[in-house]
């Protein structure tokens, strides 16, 4: 249609404008300015074409019997429970958001690339601000694949697993610990002295903490699916320093990058 952008910017503003997005938001997240969308979406009304690259929508694993990446599912799962929402937008549509650290380039990148494996033709958006990253991506049944969605914080209600998501858990734990620990999670050196000696000796620890109950639950079992021994420390804070339970977290979680 000649815009000066390119096709695949327009392909993406118009889908994010069918799913409900502001024109405002739409226009920051694609760098053009208001009119700009308003523009593009007058042009393909009055010639009939399809808008955002007429992409199918994507079907719901829960509601519609499609597959899932279950792999990618437990992963995006640990996410969400640490360090994710979600929120009705408009048109019946969900906004599942995920905030880490804008220094962890590539755990971004995973995150969004996550977010296309559990739902494809996604379009996730990454969005900064005061040190953090949001990775953004819309759908009607995110609610539907994370039932555990509902109002208030998460540590203020309950929350537990359906049986479709323990089975997935059961299959793929050490994904599900990644975006825990990745989300809610660190791996520190700490140190340690013996009683009546000043040396000390350092020694590598993964620690997660969090407000509820029950998702530190959630990280307990998981850990004990493999083996992986593990204390509390602290009401709201799990710890493995094990040195054999260390090295095989290392193994699929590792330091953040």
């Amino acid at each position: 249609m000649g815009h000066i952008r390119s096709q695949e910017t327009v392909d993406s503003a118009l889908r994010m404008s069918d799913n409900g997005v502001s024109d405002k938001t739409n226009a920051e997240i694609h760098g053009v300015g208001i009119k700009t969308i308003r523009r593009w979406r007058r042009l393909y009304q009055r010639r009939g074409m399809p808008r955002g690259g007429s992409r199918p929508a994507t079907p719901c694993p829960r509601c519609d019997g499609a597959e899932l990446d279950e792999a990618a599912y437990a992963l995006l799962l640990g996410w969400y429970l640490g360090d994710g929402s979600i929120a009705r937008a408009r048109r019946g549509v969900f906004t599942l958001q995920i905030i880490n650290d804008e220094r962890y380039v590539e755990l971004n990148q995973e995150i969004a690339e996550t977010i296309k494996r559990v739902k494809p033709h996604a379009s996730p958006c990454l969005r900064g601000g005061g040190g953090a990253i949001r990775v953004e991506a819309r759908w009607k049944h995110w609610p539907c694949v994370f039932p555990q969605h509902g109002p208030g914080r998460k540590h203020l209600r309950k929350i537990e697993l359906a049986d479709w998501q323990q089975e997935i858990v059961a299959r793929y734990p050490e994904q599900l610990l990644r975006g825990l620990f990745h989300s809610d999670g660190c791996r520190v050196v700490n140190w340690a002295s013996r009683p009546g000696r000043e040396k000390r000796y350092f020694y590598v620890r993964y620690q997660f903490s969090n407000r509820s109950d029950d998702i530190r639950k959630i990280l307990t079992d998981a850990l004990d699916l493999l083996g992986i021994p593990w204390r509390h420390p602290r009401w709201d804070t799990i710890a493995v320093s094990r040195k054999e339970a260390v090295a095989a977290l290392d193994t699929f979680v590792g330091p953040k990058s």
